[in-house]
């Protein structure tokens, strides 16, 4: 799931919270977290300045790093059409 409100920063920033839940092992859970993270800084041009929050869901620890980050752009591009 992903999150966003606009900021009054100027830059975007990145917030990841994923739960025993959503990936049993740390290994896992941190594999998801260094994905995101590299989405986001590969993206981060492209990106408004807003707060983003990416919430883990139960099943994610069953995803290649590319769904991840297909997924990341995907929903942030979807996020701002819908948004303007």
């Amino acid at each position: 799931m992903l999150l966003a409100r606009p900021n009054e920063r100027g830059y975007p920033r990145l917030g990841i919270i994923i739960g025993k839940r959503a990936a049993k092992l740390a290994v896992q859970r941190n594999r998801f977290k260094r994905t995101i993270r590299e989405a986001f800084r590969l993206s981060r041009q492209q990106l408004k300045n807003w707060d983003y929050l990416v919430i883990g869901k139960p099943g994610i620890a069953d995803q290649s790093s590319a769904q991840i980050r297909h997924w990341f752009e995907k929903s942030w591009r979807k996020l701002h059409r819908n948004k303007e």
